[in-house]
């Protein structure tokens, strides 16, 4: 593919986006489906329509059939047309599931059935992470040595390798839920996601002797999306991801993550301050006596940088940053072998000094003048 090929991409889908956002704002609007600010977490002060998941799905889909039934540029390469329909029906799921939640407010205990639907079949269409690079050493550790073959079909086989799988199911539930509850800021999960699709464009592009063009045109049709989706997203939003659309973009940077072979890493270093949230929120609930996924609070990292005194944009446009920074470490030092361990350390120091300097904001703000 040439440079235009890419350039055309991004432009049909970024105008797809726009048009399918705008369509199911009207529909949210009608089916009065929209978050009410009846809570002190809320930052909006009037009803905001959701169902953002649902503009997501059939943007991405939609454009995805089309590169991949009217083009050769999608299909053979690195991508199997089995795991891009299993990625198509996860977000099917998703979509669902959002829908259902963004209507009646389900229960946590039925929210999660939608991603663990969307997990397994993506891990029955042959979608999993075979290997993994050694955290403290070189060399890789290989998950697909214990293997149970269950049938060829078209000529490809379908299997349960159980490292493989348990890895690969852990790693997109755990990626849906952290874009889920970094959905607390207008455009911060769309943004972010824009930005992880931009760096797997380049690393696809990038990757030694082996060019993924197709990992870069569906990672450009990510971008496009969610690029025509921030359009409406972006502070002040007038529409919501909505549960479907803040879990589908993790499960999409996952996803893909996976079958680009190389991108693990990299989409784990750009939600690393994310998941090192994700985790301390789960950590801390637990220590509450609270129940980790039924409680929400406004004590997530994007709410400390309000309370620290940020705008809603200055907030956003901060995560942003602090991304594209760890994007940049991961890009330029993936093939310098460092030590796993390492480079979580450096993150985990990183993030306990953002915390530090949010709490010692805090601080200053509550003293009396």
């Amino acid at each position: 593919m040439t440079s235009s090929d890419y350039i055309i991409a991004l432009l049909f889908s970024f105008f797809l986006s726009v048009i399918m956002t705008g369509l199911i704002q009207f529909v949210a609007k009608k089916l009065k489906v929209v978050d009410i600010p009846n809570s002190e977490r809320k930052i909006h002060k009037k009803p905001i329509p959701l169902l953002g998941g649902l503009a997501i799905f059939f943007s991405f889909n939609l454009v995805v059939l089309f590169y991949a039934l009217y083009t050769k540029d999608l299909i053979g390469g690195t991508i199997f047309l089995k795991n891009l329909f299993g990625i198509m029906i996860g977000t099917l799921f998703l979509a669902v599931g959002g829908f259902l939640d963004d209507k009646y407010n389900l229960r946590p205990r039925y929210q999660i059935l939608f991603p663990i639907l969307a997990v397994l079949v993506v891990i029955i269409s042959g979608v999993g992470i075979d290997s993994i690079t050694n955290p403290v050493g070189e060399g890789l550790w290989h998950l697909d040595k214990y293997v149970l073959n269950l049938f060829w079909y078209d000529g490809l086989l379908y299997k349960i390798t159980l490292l493989a799988d348990f890895f690969t199911f852990f790693w997109l539930l755990g990626m849906m839920y952290t874009t889920k509850l970094l959905d607390g800021l207008d455009g911060l999960v769309s943004g972010i996601t824009l930005i992880g699709a931009v760096f797997m464009f380049f690393v696809a592009l990038n990757k030694g002797d082996i060019v993924q063009y197709d990992v870069a045109l569906i990672a450009i049709l990510l971008i496009g999306v969610f690029l025509g989706f921030l359009v409406f997203n972006f502070n002040p939003a007038s529409i919501f991801l909505g549960e479907g659309g803040s879990t589908m973009a993790g499960f999409l940077l996952g996803s893909i993550s996976i079958i680009s072979g190389s991108k693990v890493g990299v989409t784990l270093m750009l939600l690393s301050i994310p998941a090192l949230d994700f985790l301390w929120t789960i950590i801390r609930r637990i220590m509450e006596g609270k129940s980790p996924f039924a409680t929400a609070d406004k004590k997530h990292l994007h709410h400390r940088l309000l309370d620290a005194g940020f705008t809603v944009k200055r907030a956003v446009l901060s995560l942003y940053a602090i991304t594209v920074i760890f994007g940049l470490v991961a890009y330029y030092l993936q093939d310098l072998g460092w030590s796993v361990l390492g480079v979580t350390l450096a993150v985990f120091i990183v993030f306990m000094l953002i915390l530090a300097y949010l709490y010692k904001r805090q601080r200053e703000i509550a003293k009396p003048q």
